[in-house]
């Protein structure tokens, strides 16, 4: 799909249906085509001439990857310009066989709330997509869309209703979310941002306290921390934004205006954290096309069979394993549960790689994954636990950045799981119809091991070894017990 915007065309193309849109080509100019639309209520004339030209490729592209379907979504500059209907000719006229699609303000900010449940299902609080031309607006009630409103304060927009004024843009948001009576619900909840310009803001932060993932997608702030970094860049002058770490040279005469519309947003919803999306429209509208079972299915669980169907042996082992571990860590709740399930299904990822790399390789695979839904604890505790089951160093240098993400009754949780795994390999070779022949359990303050006689599992050394280390991990006791004879 084509997302012609404000600020920037970009073409996105999705492989498959799968739950975690996984795009394969990602290619955007920067074209300011709604610059001066305030003044002039026209498309940027020097700008329409390139966007005919990019375009152009952008279907010859599409075209020669077999993308269907294929779809161009024009948002506020050409919905609000005199001249739109003129460029969408001239479009057509280049692309006969693509339908073009002029989204109002509120079929944008639907777009953009499923995308953004793509990855946060059960999002809770105000959803803000900021573009060039409009600020979309959605109050998400425990993972569904209730009210939504399309504001005028898109960062060119606002620039140029402000005279490119800072202190002028901040009383112009304040005046135009003041209408909005419903962002005070957010109170306390989550702020998701989306949009380009609010991308570049969570990148500078990265880059500036050295925050060991380098992913916005999932990236969180505390209110303070928000508040304290769009303080910075609105008082910044050029000259310093150029530099600060991270920061876009392209985007550079945007951010401040970004950063007003982040303060006034959290000053209007009285949001508790700012957590960034890198899903949006053009997720959204991949979502339209997943068949509904797909759609609601977990996210985390489906990025975690993807990887293993790709880098695994045998799907039919996770599930064994998750049964064979459930009597130990059986007091976990749902979502811990959800984590040790992926965790089953993940840990045989490096089967493929290198035997002297397959730890690190598969930590990496694990914390650097595509997957919309998890967040950067689940990344950390998943590749830890992989790379535990593989034997990792507790103190490689690669691991660090889970001393950074996780804290210590996480990553003892994440050893202690990475210990049983690393046992039920040794026993049964990575087949399930060996781990069939034992059974681990919880007696009072020991953890007991038992082995049926004549299914090819017997209390070797190594067996041995690793049932007392996953005992010392669980503060119990290990023994094992030899049925049959």
């Amino acid at each position: 799909m084509v997302d012609l915007g404000s600020n920037s065309v970009r073409l996105v193309v999705f492989e498959g249906l799968g739950r975690n849109p996984q795009a394969i080509f990602n290619e955007k100019a920067v074209l300011g085509l709604g610059r001066g639309l305030q003044a002039s209520g026209r498309l940027n004339e020097e700008a329409i001439g390139a966007a005919l030209t990019v375009l152009s490729r952008y279907h010859a592209v599409a075209r020669a990857m077999r993308a269907d379907p294929l779809e161009v979504l024009a948002t506020a500059a050409v919905r609000d310009a005199s001249n739109g209907p003129a460029f969408v000719a001239a479009l057509e006229a280049r692309m006969p066989d693509v339908p073009i699609r002029i989204l109002t303000g509120e079929r944008e900010a639907e777009l953009s709330a499923a995308g953004v449940l793509l990855g946060f299902p059960r999002a809770d609080g105000i959803l803000g997509d900021l573009g060039g031309g409009s600020l979309e607006l959605v109050r998400l009630e425990r993972g569904r869309p209730s009210r939504a409103v399309s504001l005028p304060l898109g960062v060119i927009r606002l620039a140029e209703r402000a005279g490119g004024d800072v202190v002028r843009a901040r009383a112009t948001c304040e005046q135009e979310l003041g209408r909005v009576p419903w962002l005070a619900e957010g109170s306390g909840r989550d702020l998701y941002l989306v949009g380009g310009a609010w991308r570049a803001l969570a990148r500078m932060h990265i880059a500036q306290t050295g925050y060991p993932l380098a992913i916005v997608h999932h990236y969180v702030l505390r209110r303070e921390e928000a508040r304290d970094l769009a303080g910075v860049v609105m008082a910044a002058s050029r000259r310093v934004l150029e530099r600060m770490p991270g920061a876009p040279q392209k985007r550079l005469g945007d951010l401040p205006f970004a950063a007003v519309a982040l303060r006034r947003l959290l000053r209007a919803t009285g949001a508790g954290r700012v957590v960034f999306s890198a899903n949006g429209l053009r997720e959204g509208w991949y979502a339209g096309l997943l068949p509904e079972a797909v759609r609601e299915s977990d996210p985390l669980l489906a990025a975690a069979h993807e990887l293993a169907l790709r880098w695994g042996r045998d799907p039919g082992l996770p599930p064994a394993l998750l049964a064979w571990t459930d009597p130990v860590f059986a007091e976990q709740d749902g979502p811990a549960r959800a984590l040790r399930e992926a965790a089953c299904w993940l840990s045989d990822i490096g089967s493929h790689d290198h035997p002297e790399y397959r730890a690190e390789q598969a930590f990496l695979r694990i914390l650097r994954q595509h997957g919309v839904g998890l967040d950067h604890h689940a990344r950390a505790f998943l590749a830890l636990v992989a790379a535990l089951r593989y034997e990792a160093e507790p103190n490689a240098p690669y691991l660090a950045p889970t001393r950074a993400l996780l804290d210590v009754p996480t990553i003892r949780r994440a050893e202690a799981l990475g210990a049983a795994l690393r046992l039920a390999y040794t026993l049964c070779g990575g087949t399930p119809d060996l781990l069939a022949g034992t059974f681990l359990a919880r007696q009072g303050g020991r953890l007991v091991l038992r082995l049926a006689s004549g299914t090819g599992v017997f209390a070797g050394e190594s067996v041995q070894r690793r049932v007392e280390a996953l005992g010392a991990a669980l503060g119990l006791e290990a023994m094992v017990e030899c049925e049959g004879g």
